[in-house]
């Protein structure tokens, strides 16, 4: 089942960030279906990522995977990344 989650967190430098979008397109390619990027209008480098996730233990797996660390730097992701769900009202 597919569910639609966010992704928050800052960047070093939106520029160099925003330069790896085709990284995290093939990286998270086996979790999800759709990524759509938004900036944070009063912060340049605060992000929001929302994406359609088709399996959410390989989505945590690759997020937490140490393999991602790597892709993390170059890309100048800081800590802590906040993943929110939709809520049922």
């Amino acid at each position: 089942m597919k569910k639609i989650i966010v992704i928050r967190h800052k960047v070093g430098n939106f520029d160099t960030w925003l330069k790896g979008h085709q990284d995290r397109l093939d990286v998270f390619a086996p979790a999800i279906t759709d990524l759509k990027t938004f900036q944070d209008t009063d912060d340049s480098n605060s992000v929001v990522l929302v994406m359609e996730v088709t399996d959410m233990d390989k989505f945590q797996a690759i997020l937490n995977d140490p393999s991602t660390e790597a892709l993390k730097k170059k890309h100048t992701v800081l800590e802590p990344i906040t993943v929110s769900m939709p809520v049922k009202v």
